[in-house]
């Protein structure tokens, strides 16, 4: 086990952190390259005045060997589990579609039948699976330390903002870029939906492939969930109903705060009640080197949880899937551009803050302090989204046949194997970078 020490004042606070999320530098390596002057500073920190804690910060110089490795050499250092992940997706989607096919009625009577609270009991199974492994490993017993971070508040801000005031409107635009005409009206009223539905699930797998910071992850995916009661009718009936219709034929979204409500809390609670329980114990019965065993073993349940999620979800949706599959392509050309653009623009404007903090204002030089874990972390929150929700909420009130509700199942289609690939290109980018 490792250890990062974080300044705070008055006292300094040891976070500790599993082997496979700290970069693969080997210390002494780079104490010996980098100037005397950074040695120095280094010494002296605890002589700066320091008022927040810096959130896993690794602001250190790795030799032109390290920073210029191949991607082939990044996927060599990986798991062979994380090698053949995208793989397994796609034989997962495969697997989904052909059951959608082949026994489309025997798949909507079992989702019909087993049911709670207008939640498919077979997906509810697998996003608890797939979500509280990552849960689990949050350090929640750091959280007190961390609430009185001035930095993490404005971490949390820098969310909020690109979650709710920029993200849903960037996928408006490219909703109307890309379906313009009368006919995908309604396919570009469900792209809308999924833009508003921010993600409080799915975003824990990928960041934890990409090795992120767990804490502000799981943060993130708490305010989103609770912003998300507050928010997400007002937004769904304004970008649906209004900024995403040009007609007054197509029918108009009916959903309540209840509705929403009852649908993010099983999705959430049910995985973090998990999570918590699971940390306890483990924290209660293990030694740390069995606490690293058995983290790293529920990470393959995740992974497990994941693969399962997807055959759910292509199985209901594979026959719509393949009736539409030329309105299908051209739904999935806004979510695929959306997705790459903000991930990509998320990570390069907080890598830009980060390799330029010390020439910046007091309060961007605190947003810009992580480091990469930091960074993917904000990255893939910016630029995941809650396809439960939106799928739950177009099957409520369009009816799980209605365009609306595929663009939202497209959403997954999308977005899995896109935030997968950009998990390997946050991985390569840890290498290839200074940090």
């Amino acid at each position: 086990m490792d250890y990062i020490i974080f300044n705070f004042l008055p006292e300094i606070i040891v976070f500790s952190y599993d082997e496979h999320q700290r970069p693969n530098i080997d210390s002494e390596k780079v104490n010996k390259k980098r100037p005397q002057s950074d040695l120095q500073q280094q010494g002296n920190v605890s002589k700066n005045t320091v008022e927040d804690v810096e959130l896993n910060q690794h602001d250190t110089q790795i030799d032109s060997d390290d920073r210029t490795p191949s991607f082939l050499q990044v996927m060599k250092q990986l798991s062979f589990i994380d090698k053949v992940i995208p793989f397994l997706v796609l034989i997962s989607m495969i697997i989904g579609v052909v059951i959608g096919v082949f026994a489309k009625d025997g798949v909507d009577k079992t989702l019909n039948n087993l049911e709670w609270h207008g939640t498919p009991i077979p997906l509810l199974i697998g996003l608890l699976i797939m979500i509280f492994p990552p849960l689990a490993a949050v350090e929640w017993e750091l959280f007190p330390s961390l609430f009185k971070s001035a930095s993490l508040w404005l971490q949390l801000a820098v969310s909020f903002l690109i979650n709710w005031t920029i993200s849903p409107f960037v996928m408006l635009a490219l909703a109307w870029i890309t379906l313009p005409d009368g006919r995908m009206e309604r396919y570009r009223r469900g792209v809308a939906l999924v833009g508003v539905a921010r993600c409080i699930a799915m975003v824990m797998i990928w960041n934890t492939i990409a090795r992120g910071n767990n804490n502000l992850c799981a943060m993130n995916v708490i305010i989103n969930s609770i912003l998300q009661i507050i928010l997400f009718s007002p937004y769904a009936l304004l970008f649906v109903n209004i900024l995403a219709s040009a007609s007054s034929s197509s029918p108009n979204l009916e959903i309540n705060y209840q509705q929403v409500a009852t649908i993010v809390a099983i999705y959430l609670c049910l995985p973090l009640a998990a999570g918590l329980l699971t940390r306890l114990i483990v924290k209660l019965t293990m030694t740390s080197s069995g606490e690293n065993r058995f983290f790293n073993w529920i990470n393959h349940l995740a992974t497990i949880g994941l693969l399962y999620t997807i055959i759910v979800v292509f199985a209901n949706q594979g026959k719509e899937v393949i009736d539409n599959i030329g309105k299908v392509f051209r739904t999935m050309v806004p979510l695929a551009f959306y997705f790459i653009i903000m991930w990509s623009v998320s990570f390069a404007s907080f890598y830009s803050l980060h390799k330029r903090r010390s020439q910046q204002h007091k309060w961007i030089a605190k947003l810009s302090t992580g480091g990469y874990e930091q960074i993917v972390a904000q990255s893939f929150t910016a630029s995941s989204n809650n396809f439960e929700l939106a799928i739950a909420v177009s099957t409520a009130v369009f009816g799980a046949d209605a365009p609306e509700t595929l663009a939202a199942t497209l959403g997954t289609l999308t977005e899995v194997p896109i935030l997968l690939l950009l998990s390997y290109v946050a991985l390569y980018l840890r290498r290839r970078l200074r940090w």
